[in-house]
This record gives structure tokens, sequence and C-alpha cells, in this order.
């Protein structure tokens, strides 16, 4: 009897440890689904835009990860630094941060944590923690702490809007707005 009864226990154990450990069908295919993860993962990248042969844009970053999908993205998660270039290839403008995703329909980028953008022609520095550049629209926008620094003065606001090229902004809740003078002194030799 003890017998038939420990076969039975073992029997029944042996069952419900081999049918408690399958997956859904449904958990499966939310772990498997084409947009969750990466189609393409890549280091030390270094992408080039040119055109008409000239070089535009140049992007480098440690790693890329390509998802697919509905709304194909990609994800630079150990962050990215993007120069742009003119016409005649002379570097305009510079963007850096610590981490970055691009939605390829939407054309929309955004940047995070210690985001630093340098406008070459008009000597500007941009630091915040998030920004995201609607390129449709032409617009960049930051709904987080900025700071602009120019040859004349630092700006300190709570937002910022403006246009692409930085040329029509505005900052929202200025909280400073710091004069900077030159008074060095040349050393005579």
């Amino acid at each position: 009897m003890i017998k038939i009864f420990l076969k039975s226990m073992i029997t029944l154990i042996f069952m419900v440890m081999l049918f408690s450990c399958e997956n859904s069908i449904t958990t499966i295919q939310e772990i498997t689904r084409v947009d969750t993860l990466p189609a393409v993962s890549a280091y030390n990248i270094e992408y080039e835009r040119t055109d008409s042969g000239y070089l535009r844009v140049l992007l480098r970053s440690p790693k890329m990860e390509r998802f697919e999908g509905k709304d194909p993205y990609s994800v630079f998660p150990e962050g990215f630094e993007i120069t742009f270039f003119d016409t005649a290839g002379t570097a305009v403008s510079f963007i850096r941060a610590n981490y970055g995703i691009s939605y390829d329909k939407r054309k929309i980028m955004q940047a995070r944590n210690d985001v630093l953008v340098k406008n070459y022609d008009t000597q500007e520095q941009l630091n915040t923690e998030s920004l995201e550049w609607d390129q449709r629209k032409k617009t960049i926008f930051s709904n987080t702490f900025v700071k602009i620094t120019s040859p004349d003065k630092i700006i300190y606001g709570d937002s910022l809007r403006s246009n692409e090229s930085f040329t029509d902004r505005s900052i929202y809740h200025i909280r400073a707005e710091l004069d900077v003078v030159d008074d060095t002194v040349p050393v005579k030799k």
C-alpha cells in the first residue's frame, strides 16, 4: 500500500513539474516579437551620409542596435556623436549624448543623458539632459533644464523650443542670464 502511494506521489509530482514548465504561446510570441529583439547589433560604428559626393553627416557610436517592426528605430545605448557639415565640407554643428534613439518613420531623434550641442558658426553651446529633434517640423525642443553658452553670455532656463538651425529659439522660465566679459590683460613677454 505504501509502495503504491509513493509511486502515485512521485508520478503526480513528475506530472506537475512537467506541465508547470510550459510557457504560454502569448508569452513566447511577446518575447520573440520582431520589435523586441534587435535585428542588427553593431559595435564601434562610423556612418557617413553624403549628398552629391559631399560629406554631410558623420555619426560615431560604440554600439548601435537596430529594431524592425511597424515603427523601426535605432538605439545608441552607449551614446553617440554626430557632426554636421556644410557643402564646403566644414563642420557646422555637433551633438553628443550618452544615449540616443532615432525613429525612422516618424523622423524623430531623442538624445538623453549629458547632451551637448555645439554650433560652430555662432560659437554657441547647449547643455541639457534631454533633447528631441523633429526632422519633419525642423524643430528642436527640451523639457529639461538648459544652459546656453555663447561668447558674450550664459543663459539658464527650464526648457527650450527652437528651429533646427538654432537661430529662432525660445527659452522658457529663464533662471539666469549672465554677461560674459573678457577682462583678460595680454601678458607682455
